[in-house]
């Protein structure tokens, strides 16, 4: 197994110790993904390790070509479809039988997806997160180095001095943006709400690009 197909593993696997601890509450309040609720985000991640390729393609067509209405179309109508707990089993059996566009998927691309969503939820309902030092380092790296039409990350933090103080992660030259790695993976994600979490002269700049 890769480094990185192992990082994602370990991950996943706190990652539903954490789900476990949530309550129905919980699930029902918005997250920071805009429009969903965490049982949606939930049902977001779990699809993607078993969505077939062609109800994605079918959905982007129903939705004028656009990935992301595609994509929270199917997130919702899988939440309608499995219950918290039923996700949480889901994703218990997926995470070393991944089926579809899962098992093609770039596993650093996964862990930023499956990491970035646990903070949408963690944050949204007040909870310290608890994503490990590593993974939360990968993704930074994976957010500023790796192209991605999805989530532009690497323009966002163009031109900026990026320093997650509490793992020691430093990125780049220019204006400087000190926070948790957790802030700083959250707001280059497009989250807005952990801008309040960061400090320094390029915070204005990076929050005007989101």
């Amino acid at each position: 197994m890769s480094t990185r197909r192992e990082l994602l593993r370990r991950n996943d696997l706190r990652l539903i110790e954490f789900a476990r601890s949530l309550s129905s509450a919980d699930w029902q309040r918005p997250s920071l993904c805009t429009g969903w609720t965490n049982h949606e985000v939930l049902a977001h991640i779990v699809y993607g390790y078993q969505a077939p390729p062609v109800p994605m393609v079918t959905e982007m067509v129903r939705r004028s070509g656009s990935f992301d209405r595609a994509n929270c179309a199917l997130a919702r109508q899988h939440a309608r479809r499995r219950t918290p707990a039923e996700l949480i089993g889901d994703l218990t059996a997926l995470i070393d039988a991944p089926r579809g566009i899962g098992r093609v998927f770039p596993p650093q691309l996964l862990l930023g997806d499956h990491v970035i969503h646990e903070l949408d939820i963690a944050l949204a309902i007040g909870r310290e997160p608890g994503v490990p030092a590593e993974a939360l380092t990968a993704v930074l790296e994976t957010q500023v180095r790796l192209p991605n039409p999805f989530i532009p990350a690497r323009s966002r933090a163009s031109g900026l001095t990026l320093h997650a103080d509490d793992v020691g992660w430093r990125h780049g030259a220019g204006p400087r943006v000190t926070g948790s790695a957790a802030h700083l993976a959250s707001v280059l994600a497009g989250r807005p709400q952990a801008l309040a979490h960061l400090d320094g002269d390029g915070v204005a700049t990076l929050g005007a690009r989101l």
